[in-house]
């Protein structure tokens, strides 16, 4: 069953009655074929006209939609021989980060990504993809094994932003994202890393410090949630949107400020309708992106990482 957001609810009613006429015996009299023809049209076109213009608010919203392709949907439908390694060498496995060894078209990498589950059991499983301390450890440790065998790294970031709970506070949780920024900053190997849904705050700089940072055309990255920042702000949860709008938090904002480099267009109505197509975008932007990275020197690729954060901000403003 799909799931609609509030504001696609005209699409629904469409897609509805459309539903209801499939599922109407032919021996109604009425040209069945004819009437699906025109409402499909109707909604095709309104679909058009409604992603066309969301609003950042909505786009925070599509970019959270459950059904958008995850991470471990990205990591089995474009690598092969995929080796998950798990556990921190310190204290415990966190599941909320995904990571191992694979081929890339051919390409040894290493991939990780944060995952937040498809399902309720999943989803707690993976802790809604908000990594504990042991889970940035691990990423850290991943990002010195591909140091050491000279492989590229590729990250795909779907998080609200790291756990909040007081154990992963007493376990050291920003002393465990500064390490896996700072891992992910003295790599000599090339570092691509895709935003592929919610973007929140260190939870997602902790993989996401790359020379190439790639975002879905619906995705969302910020410091805070808007929600968080409205309830600062204004007191009140229920300013989000305008939250949403003060704080930039698009790919087509963050392109203009040089935070990301390139945005991957998504099927028409989002990730979530046309979750094969989108897969395959993504695997397209990242061999193109990766490929000029590959002759990069090992220090060419530290200065070039160097230069790309230090210039974020400096035009769009």
């Amino acid at each position: 069953m799909q799931h609609f957001l509030e504001f696609e609810r005209p699409i629904a009613e469409l897609e509805s009655k459309i539903e209801e006429l499939r599922h109407l015996p032919t021996t109604t009299g009425l040209n069945i074929a004819d009437e699906i023809a025109v409402l499909q049209g109707k909604a095709d076109k309104l679909l058009r006209q409604t992603y066309t213009k969301l609003t950042p608010w909505q786009k925070v919203q599509v970019a959270r939609h459950p059904d958008r392709p995850h991470c471990v949907d990205y990591i089995a439908g474009l690598f092969t021989e995929f080796t998950p390694l798990a556990g921190d060498r310190c204290f415990a496995e966190d599941e909320a980060i995904v990571g191992g060894l694979a081929r890339f078209r051919d390409q040894p990498v290493v991939v990780m990504g944060t995952e937040k589950g498809s399902d309720t059991n999943e989803r707690v499983r993976h802790n809604f993809g908000m990594a504990k301390p042991e889970g940035y450890r691990k990423a850290r440790r991943l990002f010195e094994l591909a140091e050491r065998f000279r492989l590229p790294v590729l990250t795909l970031v779907d998080t609200a932003g790291a756990y909040p709970g007081i154990e992963a506070e007493a376990r050291g949780q920003a002393e465990a994202i500064a390490r896996s920024i700072e891992s992910s900053l003295r790599l000599t190997v090339p570092l691509v890393a895709t935003i592929i849904g919610e973007g929140g705050s260190g939870g997602a700089v902790a993989l996401a410090s790359g020379n190439a940072v790639l975002m879905l055309e619906h995705a969302m990255y910020s410091v805070i949630s808007p929600e968080g920042c409205a309830s600062i702000l204004w007191r009140s949860a229920d300013q989000a949107p305008a939250a949403a709008e003060a704080m930039r938090v698009t790919a087509q904002d963050l392109l203009k400020l040089g935070v990301i480099d390139r945005i991957i267009a998504e099927p028409l109505g989002g990730a979530h309708r046309d979750r094969l197509a989108m897969i395959g975008a993504l695997g397209n932007a990242l061999e193109e992106t990766l490929k000029p990275l590959l002759g990069l020197s090992p220090a060419g690729l530290k200065q070039q990482r160097r230069e790309k954060f230090l210039s974020i901000g400096a035009k769009g403003l």
